[in-house]
């Protein structure tokens, strides 16, 4: 018997080994994730920060690392962040979620029941309300906030590619920057070659009594971070302080997050991309907010004279 094999199924064996390993169609699709992040949020005892639900999310869908470091477009963002904040948007629409100005987000009741909720009934009653809000008088509102979500996505891209374009030294002086901002004091840059990774050390005091060294170290880059990584730096630390603190432009992958704070190791604080570009615009390092003034006419007041 001749077995033929034919040049394309050799191809296509070639993407599913490969290419396939970080194509976006692997990550879940955001309706997909509507019960999950419904259900995370519970076991979470009802309320969350966007990282908890992220992580409750992974754990219950069981998504391996390859999918979790696809990222989205040219941005910091993993594509699977980028689909359940989508998913967290629909679930606040739908009336099931809210959340505060501090990024908490909570369950409107304890009692939801998801054997009641069907996703597809979800997307398709948010999206007419939506549909219905734009041919209303509203329109005008929905357009704003449409420019500003394609602002929101315009500045984080550019402001992440502008950190992809500094040198080395220049993003470790940024580091030491976003450190005294935010508190630290006798920050300085010892990188050098030969010192295991670590690039500079500071002091972090807490409400102006309690300090501790820290020790931090930058990767500028756009790839995930691994455990190995984060065990060198770890290693790096003995002896020298019992508290590091991890900045990267790109991700950290899951087994890198669970070595920084396994048991009975010095803890490792962790800041990505996404958290370092959010703490850069709350700080107001390389960005500037314009606020624009809006004035609205309130006609019953002059019924009123």
């Amino acid at each position: 018997m001749t077995i033929y094999i034919s040049q394309s199924s050799i191809f296509v064996n070639r993407l599913s080994s490969f290419d396939m390993k970080r194509s976006p169609s692997l990550v879940p699709s955001f309706d997909s994730m509507l019960l999950p992040a419904i259900q995370a949020l519970q076991s979470l005892g009802g309320s969350g920060t966007t990282e908890e639900i992220y992580e409750k999310v992974v754990q219950l869908l069981s998504l391996p690392d390859n999918v979790l470091e696809i990222l989205h477009g040219s941005t910091s963002q993993s594509e699977v962040e980028y689909r359940l904040a989508w998913s967290r948007t629909y679930l606040k629409k739908y009336g099931l979620l809210q959340n505060s100005a501090r990024g908490v987000w909570s369950l409107v009741s304890m009692s939801i029941n998801l054997d009641d909720l069907d996703p597809k009934k979800i997307v398709r009653v948010v999206r007419d309300a939506d549909k219905n809000k734009a041919a209303s008088s509203d329109a005008s509102h929905e357009a704003v906030g449409a420019i500003e979500a394609l602002e929101e996505l315009a500045w984080h891209q550019q402001l992440h590619k502008t950190l992809l374009s500094l040198d080395p030294s220049a993003f470790e002086r940024l580091a030491q920057r976003l450190l005294r901002e935010s508190g630290f004091i006798q920050v300085q840059v010892t990188g050098k070659a030969g010192d295991g990774g670590i690039d500079g050390v500071g002091i972090a005091r807490i409400n102006g009594f309690l300090s501790f060294h820290v020790l931090f170290q930058c990767k500028r880059y756009q790839g995930s971070v691994t455990a190995g990584q984060i065990r060198d730096f770890r290693g790096a630390m003995q002896g020298r302080t019992d508290k590091g603190l991890f900045i990267t432009t790109g991700t950290f992958t899951r087994d890198a997050i669970k070595e920084a704070t396994r048991d009975g190791a010095p803890p490792i604080d962790l800041i990505d991309g996404e958290q370092l570009v959010q703490r850069l615009k709350e700080l107001g390092l390389g960005v500037r907010i314009t606020m624009i003034e809006s004035v609205e006419i309130d006609t019953n007041w002059f019924t009123t004279i």
